[in-house]
């Protein structure tokens, strides 16, 4: 069984700065993409960044402020992100491409909510 745990979510003024972690574990073959999603109340989930082969993707409200980053030792994720908007208000969902027994399939976090107060 695969579990993604992410941790590092919280309350943080406008401009301020948190960092996101998740990591998986369980039995698997191995993690391709991860990455990082977000839903904001009465939104679509949305993309903020993933990695894969050492190639990272952000989101266009993201770019230059978030950092995603991966430990591929430890099958870990994080997201730096500064300058912290009231805009970034949401849960967060760490979401990886494991494979598993050479069958890829898709796992999700259960999500950590980011507040970012005006």
């Amino acid at each position: 069984q695969v579990q993604l745990v992410e941790s590092g979510g919280g309350l943080v003024q406008t401009g301020g700065s948190l960092r996101l972690s998740c990591a998986a574990s369980g039995n698997f073959d191995s993690v391709n993409v991860m990455g990082w999603y977000r839903q904001a109340p009465g939104k679509q989930r949305e993309k903020v960044a993933t990695v894969s082969g050492g190639i990272t993707i952000y989101g266009n409200s993201v770019q230059g402020r978030f950092t995603i980053s991966r430990d591929n030792a430890r099958n870990t994720v994080y997201l730096q992100m500064n300058s912290l908007k009231p805009e970034d208000t949401a849960v967060y969902y760490c979401g990886a491409g494991v494979v598993v027994a050479g069958s890829s399939n898709d796992y999700w976090g259960q999500g950590t909510q980011v507040t970012v107060s005006s």
